[in-house]
């Protein structure tokens, strides 16, 4: 093809080329504006020639690819037909979602080879790439980039290079590479950077691996490691995962190290070699597994010898749920722990409500129509405390039942409970020598919902609870080891559902009023010779103020003949759903005295505490919510909790709850997540810049905390405070931790943080702990970056 002419005139886009090639062959063009995508092409008597299309496409892949044609565009263009091009002056290659521009471009199409020298610079598929000299295999994508800066779009990070050897779309190893997902700042240099002989990337694989890798903060090197993995997706990846360092007034300073093994896409496991100042060395172990019908997980964590205790620790947590059928389940859920101590000295379950109670258990059930049958092993390992004794909950060895809930007739609801109990004690604790025994149980009732009107709903109920027990000895001096009750309870439920169209603060919504009566007679039957196994007193609360028995369990029924009233009143936006108004009232009123009680003692008081409770989310930002319980006869409050949360933005919210309990507690709570200075995370979607919300190393301090401190006591009764600075590219975390593990007892710990955004975190890990603690707190960043931060391995 001969050169043009400076004066010649230039040939536009969809203008037919002498000599173009038929569709699937190479399509030299010249000057003029690349689109934005190939564009549809039709073979013509005269070439081939752009056409029409109303819809945009994204760019074929795989084999597709190579039947894309090229464009070339620049200043100058020279070549031969079906053979070479030369571009000289702003040029440009296209070919699919592979864009190349640089100063010359030479093409040989035989080879499918294009060389640009002179500021390149490569777009392929959101990664980019510039430098002085490219040599390329367009199709296969096959070649090498001297002397680049490169940015992969998938991880937000790149950097630069000696050499980067292309080895195909997805594959490029980089010679003396850096990589951050930093920009430089004013000194010259990113605030973190990894440094490397060599860093080879596969998105095919979600491999990045580093030689020779030093890793950089604020020019300080704080890692080094001969080869060092990382993943460059969320997908998971074997190898070492970076240690942590924690410090602990328990254990002093403890450093770990996990070996993360990703056996297989459902399974996985994770050893953690440990190593404590003060306690010596350990071995944390957790294996997972998920399977069609059956998923769980083991964690076993041993202390071969703990320097300061003088014996062996360790601690067992194993879960299995499976089901064999859509009727058969089973679910087995085992805890235990070497030591009373060990839950003072190893604070590993931060979510653990009760840590002092560890409970094993095993549970069968099957589906049967409306039956429903189950088999369950329970057993208890308390950790003692000779300050603050427990007292033990009793083993079933075993429980055998089945219940079942239906309705017949016109409407008539029957339900029934049958079950088998062995009660045995734990053999280690100081109940060893409390009755232990059998007992069988039978639960039933039969109820009558009847709809009087809409929004009216009268039900009659008749239950009985029937026991027979057989134990190790009497309760009762001269008493039986046998015996039996059975107790009727007879009940009338009414109750109203109510609503109007109302108009609150200039909005619309809908008002609920929703009142009810419950009346309940149980005959009083003495209870004094039977056993207690697992009855216990109610909480008052607004749901357990309704029930027909003042006790859980079986083994107690408190007599009644009494009348329950309360009513609810709710504002629901009609719009949303959403309840942004609740005011309630519930008390009961005695007809006769109540023998049977949880104090032991008659109940002869007509007139029960009165419950109160109002929840509002009405005011723009705030939710209050208080719940009062109002003991008429000595006109106090008994309990009481009242909250306020206010919560503007994301990232921004804070809360204060006060409960007391008269004459027993009474404590004040704060938790928070404020920003102290800088711009919060866009949740938007959108990015600030080509990197998103990573363009810019701008810092945000944050403050996140919790403290529940106790006014009785006037002492702290456990709290957590600490900050999070997100540079944008990095966060750091420092959090202090203290955790009350007696009356006048603590243990605090002291958690740090670094998150290098788009490779790895380094430290301790607070966010769990965070999560668990602080009401409402999110994390700073969220999304596929946080995860790869997690999964930097090294060998």
């Amino acid at each position: 093809m001969p050169e043009p002419a400076s004066n010649a005139p230039v040939p536009q886009w969809g203008t037919p080329l002498r000599g173009a090639s038929p569709a699937g062959k190479p399509l030299l063009g010249s000057t003029g504006s690349v689109p934005a995508a190939p564009l549809p092409l039709a073979l013509t008597d005269s070439g081939v020639a752009l056409k029409l299309s109303r819809s945009l496409q994204p760019p074929p892949t795989g084999e597709a690819a190579k039947l894309l044609p090229i464009a070339v565009q620049g200043q100058s263009l020279r070549g031969r037909p079906d053979l070479d091009a030369v571009v000289e002056g702003d040029a440009r290659l296209r070919r699919g979602n592979l864009a190349i521009s640089t100063d010359r471009l030479t093409y040989d199409q035989a080879e499918d080879l294009a060389v640009a020298r002179g500021n390149v610079s490569i777009t392929q598929d959101k990664n980019r790439y510039s430098g002085a000299e490219l040599q390329l295999k367009t199709q296969r994508f096959e070649g090498y980039f001297l002397n680049p800066t490169y940015f992969f779009g998938r991880t937000q990070a790149g950097g630069t290079a000696d050499r980067i050897d292309f080895l195909g779309p997805q594959h490029s190893v980089a010679t003396n590479a850096t990589y951050s997902s930093c920009p430089a700042d004013g000194s010259g240099g990113p605030a973190w950077l990894l440094s490397s002989d060599q860093i080879d990337t596969d998105f095919d694989t979600n491999t990045g691996v580093a030689q020779g890798a030093v890793l950089r903060f604020l020019g300080v090197p704080i890692l080094w490691a001969p080869e060092l993995s990382f993943p460059l997706t969320n997908e998971r990846k074997s190898g070492w995962l970076p240690p942590s360092v924690a410090i602990d007034s328990n254990a002093g300073v403890r450093v770990e190290a996990p070996w993360y093994w990703n056996i297989a896409p459902n399974r996985d496991a994770t050893l953690t070699p440990s190593a404590s100042l003060r306690r010596g060395v350990g071995l944390d172990s957790e294996f997972r597994y998920l399977e069609p019908s059956y998923s769980g997980q083991l964690n076993f964590n041993l202390l071969p010898y703990d320097n300061v205790a003088n014996r062996t620790r360790y601690s067992l947590s194993a879960v299995h749920e499976a089901d064999f059928s859509e009727a058969t389940r089973l679910s087995i859920h085992i805890k235990r722990m070497s030591d009373n101590n060990y839950w003072k000295d190893f604070q590993r379950e931060p979510g653990t409500v009760t840590p002092r109670l560890l409970l094993s258990d095993i549970q069968a059930s099957h589906e049967m129509g409306d039956w429903s049958t189950y088999a369950r092993v329970q057993r208890w390992q308390v950790l003692q405390d000779r300050d603050a004794p427990i007292v033990t909950p009793y083993q079933r060895l075993p429980q055998i039942g089945a219940r079942t809930l239906q309705t017949v007739g016109n409407g008539i609801d029957i339900s029934f409970e049958g079950e088998y109990n062995r009660f045995t004690n734990p053999g280690s604790t100081i109940e060893s020598r409390r009755l232990d025994g059998d007992r069988v149980h039978a639960l039933t009732s039969i109820s009558y919902p009847w709809v009087t009107t809409p929004g009216w709903t009268l039900t009659p109920k008749l239950a009985l609870n029937a026991a027979a027990y057989s134990l190790s000895r009497a309760v009762v001096t001269g008493g039986n080891k046998q015996s039996s009750r059975a107790i009727p309870t007879v009940s009338l439920d009414s109750a109203w559902v109510l609503e109007r169209e109302s108009n609150w603060f200039g909005t619309d919504l809908l008002q609920t009023l929703e009142p009810r009566v419950l009346y309940v007679y149980t005959p009083y039957r003495k209870q004094g010779s039977f056993p207690i196994f697992d009855s216990a007193a109610r909480d008052l609360n607004f749901e357990t103020a309704f029930s027909e028995n003042a006790f859980s369990g079986i083994d107690r029924v408190s007599d009644s003949n009494q009348v329950i009233a309360g009513a609810n009143t709710r504002l629901i936006n009609p719009q949303t759903g959403a309840e942004v108004m609740r005011l309630g009232a519930v008390q009961r009123y005695l007809l006769s005295d109540q023998r049977i009680t949880p104090l032991g003692t008659p109940l002869t008081r007509r007139v029960s505490d009165l419950l109160l409770l109002g929840s509002t989310s009405v005011i723009p930002h705030w939710t209050l919510g208080t719940t009062l319980q109002y003991n008429p006869q000595v006109n106090a409050f008994i309990s009481s909790t009242s909250g306020v949360t206010y919560s503007p933005s994301p990232f921004r919210t804070v809360s204060l709850i006060y409960r007391q309990v008269r004459g027993a507690s009474e404590q004040v709570e704060t938790g928070w997540q404020w920003p102290v200075y800088g711009r919060t995370p866009d949740l938007s979607g959108q990015a600030d810049d080509e990197r998103g919300n990573l363009g810019t190393c701008t810092g945000s301090l944050y403050t996140v905390g919790r403290i529940n401190y106790s006014t009785r006591d006037s002492r702290l009764v456990d709290g957590i405070m600490g900050f999070e600075y997100d540079a944008g590219c990095w966060i750091a975390r420092v959090v202090a931790e203290r955790l009350s593990t007696g009356s006048s007892k603590a243990t605090t710990r002291l958690l740090f943080q670094i998150e290098f955004v788009g490779l790895s975190r380094l430290g301790s890990n607070p966010l769990q702990v965070l999560k668990d603690n602080v009401p409402g707190y999110r994390l700073l960043r969220d999304g596929p970056q946080a995860t790869q931060s997690s999964n930097l391995l090294y060998e």
